[in-house]
């Protein structure tokens, strides 16, 4: 960290002024002067980056280190390629082409920019959250000695003020006190303008006793050094008086006015600041009347450096929205675009002459910008991407349970503790979290083994007072399983966080999260903020569907195969056998330390099925690609009974009942509808295409080094062209009625479309249509049609 001197603040304040001009002027090439074929608008938030100019130049240029990380305000992401263009790290290539194909993104990127992203930002709050439970990984890898101490750093979200309002922050929140973060700062851009509204003022005389409560240390950048300069003239305790009781509303009116506006307005309300105004022209007065904390270099640098221990620090941060722009204060400036004419007067001011608009330096004089320059270059931060750490432990054959009857979800417990006790890197670096559900979800086994995760000791207060327990948990640094309160959201974010381990930390984890599977959407959110970062985890959700019974229809769920369907970056399998599970968590462990691998979802469920003997391991290649013949059909069969999960043992039964009528009737397993129809889209797709670049498209495999059949379509060849299909899935139908379309079969889709209710099994699969005798009718009515 660079001492303090004049000079240094001289150069930070004009560090902050490119960047001012540099994200402005990009987001003016882009609506203004590159060529628009479409004729759309393009967009861009120049108020919003102008009010964070300051406080990233004071953090950029001056108080972060090489292991940092920052969640960058996603309206604020023109700022972070200027500081990298400014730094050699970013193109103007890049610049030049934001928000076009290929070129800079809208919001931060992790997978999609060029420059070095932490956190991919864009879902308001999300991005400010998964720090803090970044901070509780890097505290994971610090306790299990899977990173030097000496490569820890801050993890740190700027936020706009607005984002206070999301829910999210605030389940963040008490997650993070109770497992005690530290190396966290949260910096709130506080302009007082959101999209459609000026921010309500009351809230802020609030946060300080949240964040407070919550162990935070609450810094409070109102006011910039020259304007508390004047508080101490004549008449400047009324001035500080005057701003304190000013809303947020009209002070935001009055920037916009200019200095003449507020001359009236404070003699008007405070006469007594007249002394004050006297000494100050219009410019300077607005200049003064503006002078906040967090535009004031001299004051960020003073409170970052103040904060240099290891509690959680919450910066509020004045600011003013499009500050040096003029549509500073303005209400409708969120989206608002200077025109030609105000840019050119903008480029004047800074003496940035005509045609070095990109010129890193332009405007500046020799001495100052070789000053400037100097202040860049020993920047501390990282300028380029990490490499991911891939394939950094062997995965061992997974074992499966032994049993004649089994649920996939009791065997999923069984798997991990039989993992937990042969020990070696894979059960090492495994690392569960559960939105308390961990018991219910099996997970309990694995917990007695390895333990809670906890920074300070956690005794089991039941076990030291001999009171008889199966969930013996004591909390300790080798715990490897965290525990989260009832809130998925933050299920989706620490799995974020741990699945992003080795691209942030260098040590790759196996996260593994359990959850209900009709709350997925309850964090629905975060869990797409996962995948679109890329983080790779395992999530096994259980108990699934009306196959649940007794618990009724607010825990049965429906539509999560639909929502699995849609979810780039997130590979669903639904095993009806416990083989099956075992080979496909084995896969799972393999795509999280893949190249082109992705995380996975496993949909289990607590039915007891009866287990099929196996002839050989042929069935294994197509369970991974999605689907297998556990009954092959006849050359040219007229039928086939298709099914996915816990409804294997009716789609058995049915094809016993009907094989006799229906010669050749095929039984088809379908172990991923998602990942099925993904190879299937790809090969529709690469019949009509070029293959796309490296670095595009999804990761689903090249079917015969693309053009070629896909797996779905090699399942289904041996059928009949006029063939019918039943489907069959506790879940939405459509999940599996698609493959009528491969090839054009008739098809008859069973599953469920309403919401469940208690019962039995028999009774709940007579009601949606589930059981056997549904199966032979809807094969029936194929025929008869």
């Amino acid at each position: 960290m660079l001492k303090k001197t004049s000079a240094d603040l001289d150069s930070l304040r004009l560090l902050e002024e490119r960047l001012r001009w540099l994200s402005a002027w990009t987001i003016h090439n882009a609506n203004h002067l590159r060529p628009s074929p479409d004729g759309l608008k393009v967009g861009g938030h120049q108020a919003s980056c102008a009010s964070m100019t300051a406080i990233m130049a004071a953090l950029y240029f001056h108080a972060l280190g090489p292991n940092d990380k920052v969640a960058v305000k996603p309206h604020a992401g023109p700022v972070l390629h200027a500081i990298h263009y400014l730094l050699g790290s970013q193109s103007r290539e890049q610049l030049e082409n934001f928000r076009g194909f290929g070129g800079m993104q809208s919001y931060p990127s992790r997978t999609k920019d060029k420059i070095p992203v932490d956190f991919s930002t864009g879902s308001v709050g999300l991005g400010v959250a998964v720090t803090a439970f970044a901070s509780l990984v890097q505290d994971y890898l610090l306790a299990h000695a899977m990173m030097p101490p000496e490569e820890a750093g801050r993890m740190v979200a700027l936020m706009g003020d607005a984002e206070l309002d999301e829910g999210n922050i605030y389940e963040c929140l008490i997650e993070a006190y109770k497992h005690d973060i530290r190396n966290c700062w949260w910096i709130v851009d506080y302009n007082r303008q959101s999209l459609d509204a000026t921010t309500a003022e009351r809230m802020f005389s609030r946060f300080d006793e949240i964040f407070a409560s919550c162990g935070w240390r609450v810094v409070t950048l109102k006011y910039g050094k020259p304007l508390e300069a004047a508080f101490a003239e004549q008449g400047g305790a009324a001035l500080k008086r005057w701003i304190d009781e000013c809303g947020n509303a009209d002070y935001a009116a009055l920037t916009y006015l200019g200095g003449g506006a507020w001359r009236e307005r404070l003699l008007k309300d405070a006469p007594e600041t007249k002394p004050v105004l006297d000494a100050r022209d219009d410019e300077a007065l607005a200049a003064l009347m503006t002078n906040l904390g967090g535009h004031d270099m001299a004051t960020l640098v003073e409170a970052f450096d103040s904060a240099q221990d290891d509690v959680p620090t919450l910066f509020i941060a004045y600011t003013i929205k499009g500050y040096g722009l003029p549509f500073a204060g303005h209400k409708d400036n969120h989206a608002g675009l200077m025109n030609p004419g105000q840019i050119a007067t903008l480029r004047e001011k800074m003496g940035i002459a005509e045609g070095e608009e990109w010129a890193p330096w332009a405007g500046l004089g020799g001495n100052a910008a070789e000053a400037v320059r100097a202040l860049a270059e020993n920047s501390r931060i990282a300028r380029t991407k990490r490499e991911r750490p891939w394939r950094q432990v062997d995965v061992p054959a997974v074992p499966v349970p032994t049993g004649e009857e089994q649920s996939t979800q009791a065997a999923f417990g069984r798997i991990l503790l039989d993992l937990s006790r042969a020990g070696g890197g894979l059960a090492d670096r495994i690392v569960t979290s559960s939105p308390d559900v961990t018991v219910s979800t099996n997970l309990g086994a694995w917990v007695n083994q390895r333990g809670l995760f906890r920074r300070q000791e956690l005794a089991d207060v039941f076990a030291a007072a001999k009171i008889p327990s199966a969930q013996k948990w004591g909390g300790h640094q080798a715990g490897q399983h965290i525990e989260l309160g009832i809130a998925e959201n933050n299920l989706f974010l620490m799995l974020a966080a741990l699945g992003l381990a080795g691209d942030l930390f260098g040590t790759r984890l196996f996260p593994i999260g359990t959850v209900y599977d009709p709350f997925i959407a309850r964090g629905l959110d975060a869990l797409n903020y996962a995948c679109y970062q890329d983080a790779r985890f395992l999530l096994v959700a259980t108990p699934s569907g009306v196959t649940l019974g007794p618990e009724g229809g607010a825990h049965q769920s429906i539509n999560p195969p639909l929502i699995a369907l849609g979810q780039p970056g997130l590979r669903h399998y639904e095993p009806a056998f416990v083989d099956e599970l075992a080979l496909l968590m084995e896969e799972a462990f393999r795509l999280i330390q893949a190249p082109d691998g992705e995380s996975v979802y496993l949909r289990l469920t607590t039915r007891s099925i009866a287990q099929v003997e196996r002839p050989d391991d042929s069935w294994k290649a197509g369970a991974v690609a999605g689907g297998y013949w556990l009954r092959e059909p006849a050359p040219g069969a007229e039928a086939a009974l298709v099914y996915s999960g816990a409804l294997a043992p009716e789609a058995l039964v049915a094809w016993e009942a009907l094989k006799d009528d229906v010669p050749g009737l095929g039984l088809l397993a379908i172990t991923s509808p998602d990942f099925l129809h993904r190879g299937w889209s790809e090969s529709q797709r690469w019949r009509w295409k070029a293959p796309p670049r490296d670095g595009e498209g999804d990761r689903s495999p090249k079917a015969n080094g693309g053009g070629g059949p896909s797996h779905a379509e090699a399942l289904l060849a041996p059928l009949s062209p006029t063939a019918g299909l039943v489907t069959l899935l506790d879940g939405a139908p459509a999940s599996l009625s698609w493959l009528g379309g491969v090839r054009g079969h008739r098809i008859s889709p069973l599953g469920v479309e309403r919401f469940g209710q208690t019962g039995t099994l028999g009774d709940l699969y007579r009601e949606y249509r589930l059981d056997v005798n549904a199966i032979v009718e809807a094969a029936a009515e194929l025929f008869l049609d």
